[in-house]
């Protein structure tokens, strides 16, 4: 579960697969595309399909992020 909010929320056509990469071409104008690994999708999903994208910020995951490098370089640090 992501934390922060959606801040995007769209559609996208699953152009094709190639190599177990899906195409994805941005609604409306499906013009931008979007290549994401296949199983990242729903399952059973195939070309011609409509999708619904949303991206969210994970802040609390960020924080954690940024905690865990500064943990790992000040114990490297200390080890010299």
């Amino acid at each position: 579960m992501l934390c922060g909010g959606i801040i995007l929320s769209f559609k996208a056509t699953l152009d094709r697969i190639e190599n177990r990469i899906a195409v994805l071409l941005i609604r409306p104008e499906e013009s931008t595309k979007v290549c994401i690994p296949l199983s990242l999708l729903p399952e059973g999903s195939k070309e011609g399909d409509i999708l619904n994208i949303d991206i969210a910020k994970d802040m609390p995951g960020k924080e954690n992020a940024k905690t865990r490098a500064f943990t790992l370089f000040n114990d490297l640090q200390s080890k010299d």
